[in-house]
C-alpha cells in the first residue's frame, strides 16, 4: 500500500467506553468486608464511620484503641522521653504517647505485620510527626533489644506492648483470623514467614493438637475435637468453623461459637509462635528499660496475662523493678459497651528500678 493510499484509508471508529457504575452501598451496614468501601474510605466517609461509631462497632479496616486513657496514666509519658510502642497495629496508642513526648522526644514503633505498617507509617506521616520524632521499624517484639540498638539507644523511657489483634487483622476475610467472612485459613501475622494454619493442621497428630488447644485456649473439648480435625486438610476459615461444629461434642449454639473461637484462638498463637515471643520479650524487657522507665503490657486470655505477671513478680524479686501492678485494670463498664473488644483486656504494669 503507497503512503497516499494509506493517508486515505477511513480510520475506524474508536470502541464506545461502557461505565461502569459502583455497586450501591449494600444499606447501613454490609456484611461483607469488600463492600464496605464506605467504611474503608474514611476519609471520604466520615459520616459512615461515625454512625459505625456511636453503633458500638469498629470501621471495617480500622482498629479502635483499647484503654488509652489507662495506658497513658501508667506510662505518664513527658516531653523528652524516648517511647515504644512495640505493636503498632493501627497507630492509635502511639499517636496519644507521640502527642506527650514532644517536644524533644521521640517514638520507635514496631510491627511485624508488612501489609498494615507501611498503612499506620503513611497516616502517622500525614498527622504530622516526621522520621526525626518517628521512626516505624518492622520487627516482632521480640526483637526491642536489637531495634532499640539500632536505633543507637541504650533503653527506652516508656513502653507499651499491646498482645490482642488488630481489628483489620480480624475483620478482613482474607488474612483468615476469623469466620466473620471466609477466606484462606491463614492466620499468620506476618504472611512472609512461617507456614498457615491449614498446613499445621494438616501436619499435626491428634496428641499435639489436643495439647495445643489446652495449652494456647484452655479448650475443654480439646480431645474429642483433635481427633476429627488433626491430619486433615481445611483450606478456608468456613470449612474448620464447619468441622468444628460437626464434632463439638455440645450443640448448643453459644457453646459451639464459643468452641470455634477458642480453636482459632490456639491456632492462631501455635502459627505465630506467640508465646515463645512473648517469654524472650520479658526476659529481655528489664534491660531495654532507662532507670526509672515504665512498662505497661495489655493482654487479652490467661495464657498472656500469666505469662506477665510471674515475669513481672520475678523482676521485682530481683530488683530489676521497683513497682508493679498489684491487680489487673480492666476497661470501664463505658469503653466495654462502646467497643465490646475491650471486653477481655487485662492492662498490667511495672516501674524499672533506679
Amino acid at each position: 500500500m503507497t503512503d497516499n493510499a494509506a493517508a486515505d484509508s477511513p480510520t475506524p471508529d474508536p470502541q464506545p467506553t461502557t461505565h461502569r457504575r459502583r455497586p450501591r452501598y449494600s444499606g447501613k451496614n454490609p456484611r461483607r468486608f469488600e463492600d464496605k468501601y464506605k467504611e474503608l474510605d474514611p476519609a471520604r466517609h466520615a459520616e459512615t464511620i461515625a454512625k459505625v461509631l456511636a453503633s458500638g462497632k469498629t470501621p471495617a479496616g480500622t482498629h479502635r484503641s483499647i484503654m488509652v486513657a489507662e495506658v497513658l496514666q501508667t506510662l505518664s509519658p513527658k516531653p523528652g522521653e524516648v517511647a515504644v510502642d512495640c505493636t503498632l497495629g493501627y497507630g492509635g496508642h502511639a499517636r496519644e504517647l507521640l502527642g506527650r513526648v514532644l517536644p524533644g522526644g521521640r517514638l520507635i514503633g514496631l510491627d511485624t505485620d508488612p501489609i498494615e505498617l507501611p498503612k499506620t507509617e503513611q497516616r502517622l506521616r500525614e498527622a504530622g510527626f516526621g522520621p526525626d520524632v518517628f521512626t516505624a521499624v518492622r520487627s516482632n517484639f521480640a526483637g526491642l533489644p536489637q531495634v532499640l540498638t539500632g536505633a543507637g539507644l541504650s533503653g527506652a523511657d516508656c513502653i507499651l506492648v499491646d498482645l490482642g489483634v488488630s481489628s483489620m487483622q480480624i475483620d478482613d476475610p482474607t488474612r483468615g483470623f476469623s469466620i466473620k467472612g471466609d477466606g484462606p485459613l491463614d492466620m499468620r501475622m506476618n504472611p512472609q514467614r512461617g507456614f498457615p494454619a491449614s498446613v499445621l493442621l494438616q501436619k499435626i497428630t491428634p496428641d499435639d493438637l489436643a495439647e495445643l488447644l489446652v495449652e494456647n485456649a484452655d479448650e475443654p473439648y480439646a480431645d474429642e475435637l483433635s481427633e476429627k480435625l488433626a491430619g486433615r486438610a481445611f483450606s478456608t476459615t468456613n470449612q474448620l468453623a464447619n468441622a468444628i461444629r460437626a464434632a463439638a461434642p455440645d450443640p448448643d449454639r453459644d457453646t459451639v461459637v464459643l468452641t470455634i473461637r477458642r480453636v482459632f484462638q490456639a491456632l492462631r498463637i501455635a502459627v505465630n509462635d506467640e508465646f515463645p515471643a512473648i517469654d524472650m520479650f520479658l526476659r529481655n524487657l528489664p534491660y531495654c528499660l532507662n532507670p526509672g522507665a515504665r512498662i505497661a503490657i495489655l493482654t487479652f486470655h490467661s495464657g498472656e496475662d500469666l505469662r506477665v505477671k510471674k515475669a513481672f513478680q520475678a523482676g521485682l524479686r530481683d530488683g530489676h523493678y521497683a513497682e508493679i501492678a498489684r491487680d489487673v485494670i480492666r476497661a470501664t463498664p463505658q469503653e466495654r459497651n462502646q467497643n465490646p473488644r475491650s471486653s477481655s483486656a487485662k492492662l498490667r504494669w511495672a516501674k524499672k528500678s533506679s
